[in-house]
């Protein structure tokens, strides 16, 4: 039999979970590689055989996307599925016709085909951008859970950049489980808050393996999600965040628009900041293409360790690296506290960044007067070290969610900034989780 030979276009998270829970076991599919894009130095890797299951003894390539055209000839690909997140719709339709060009059909799976089903409620949690505000909605939810005496566990979509075959199943209860899986700034931003307030945390790459241990230690299974893609699991309470410093966004990128769609409960974030006219032009946008959905109100205020560092300095500014690279933001929480208590200026590091840092300006030319919290590997974080102390500034402000000194020696003065979900009226977190509480 003639198997329909597919190609993944991925960014080792959504690519791969397509594959196991749709093609792994289909023998009527042979998946011939996955292209790899949007984080630096996935590709070149192997699927290897220990997850790619029984239909694939040699595992499947992961090779640079970038070669898309020539991979489809070469592997004589006939569908092309897509498989990432938090880019445009015209971005989409451009690969697509790329695609079509080569004579391939283009595929989009469906959020229901890639859903699993859980023997335990599921709270999901996504966005419809990068740096909407995920992560304090879900601490959030956590803490109302957990309040009402509900074990949790976290579910946190996958950032597998190592070594995939170590990386199957994740669990992390304590800040030394995150140095034992040799995590990078960006898996440690998304874990260490929940850690910090007691929850466990689930990561990893096969995400059947992942809920079945899952389940057996939590009451509610709560799915953080990465970027803006679907929930991997089949939500009973999907909660949706929108972003009102970029209005319109919510029905203009995939598949954060397919989120907003399907949501139960859209949470306003950034109340506090955001225009007038801007909440009211997302309010519209919600109301034209889900009516039915609970709107929570909320707002994300920073705090500062010690204000007064700041106020009449000169200051470099780091934030949130996907923040600012995929998820094209402006500014983020340390802009925010830099404004607020009285910086001179903000920075601009572009003189002093260096070797890896300096490709992501390459790569992402509009991040501008900010310093992206790059940490995909160890000469990455020592490049991102270098840039901070290199920097002409008085004080620096880091605006991630972790605190960088743990793991940067930055020699000037420095501050960090935190959030916390915040609402801001009536109904509450609280309120949309009492079928669960009660």
């Amino acid at each position: 039999m003639n198997r329909t030979r597919v190609l993944i276009m991925g960014a080792a998270g959504r690519d791969f979970h397509n594959f196991n829970v749709i093609y792994r076991n289909d023998p009527q599919s042979k998946v011939v590689a996955f292209t790899a894009t949007q984080i630096p130095n996935i590709e070149g890797r192997l699927y290897p055989p220990e997850l790619s299951g029984e239909l694939y003894p040699d595992g499947i390539p992961i090779l640079d996307e970038v070669d898309l055209s020539r991979l489809i000839s070469e592997f004589k690909v006939d569908d092309v599925v897509f498989a990432y997140s938090d880019v445009s719709h015209e971005y989409v339709m451009h690969k697509a016709s790329e695609v079509l060009k080569c004579g391939s059909n283009f595929k989009l799976l469906g959020g229901e085909k890639t859903m699993i089903k859980s023997n335990k409620p599921v709270i999901a949690i996504g966005a419809v951008r990068t740096g909407s505000g995920k992560s304090q909605t879900t601490r959030r939810v956590a803490e109302v859970l957990t309040d009402a005496g509900t074990s949790v566990a976290v579910i946190r979509h996958p950032m597998p950049y190592g070594d995939l075959t170590k990386q199957k199943v994740q669990r992390f209860a304590t800040i030394e489980d995150l140095k034992k899986h040799d995590c990078t700034i960006e898996e440690m931003e998304e874990y260490e808050p929940h850690i910090d307030r007691g929850s466990v945390v689930f990561a990893g790459i096969d995400y059947k393996a992942i809920l079945d241990k899952a389940e057996k230690e939590a009451d509610i299974i709560l799915w953080d999600g990465g970027n803006n893609d679907m929930p991997f699991y089949k939500p009973d309470l999907f909660l949706v965040i929108v972003d009102p410093h970029r209005p319109g966004h919510e029905l203009l990128f995939y598949p954060g628009e397919s989120n907003l769609l399907m949501a139960d409960v859209v949470v306003i974030n950034k109340m506090d900041t955001a225009e007038p006219e801007n909440i009211a032009t997302v309010k519209a946008n919600i109301a034209s293409v889900n009516p039915g959905a609970t709107i929570i109100e909320a707002a994300s205020p920073v705090t500062v360790e010690k204000p007064d560092v700041i106020k009449g300095k000169r200051c470099l500014v780091v934030e949130d690296g996907p923040t600012l690279t995929h998820g094209g933001m402006k500014f983020g929480a340390g802009i925010v506290a830099a404004e607020k208590f009285g910086a001179t200026e903000v920075v601009d590091p572009r003189p002093w960044i260096t070797g890896t840092i300096a490709e992501t300006f390459e790569s992402y030319p509009d991040i501008g007067k900010l310093l992206p919290a790059m940490g995909y590997g160890e000469q990455q974080i020592k490049d991102l070290e270098a840039t901070i102390n290199a920097a002409d500034c008085d004080v620096v402000i880091i605006g991630t969610p972790i605190d960088l000194r743990r793991l940067l020696h930055i020699e000037k003065p420095s501050v960090r900034v935190t959030y916390n979900l915040k609402e801001t009226g009536r109904p509450t977190v609280a309120n949309v989780l009492e079928p669960f509480t009660k």
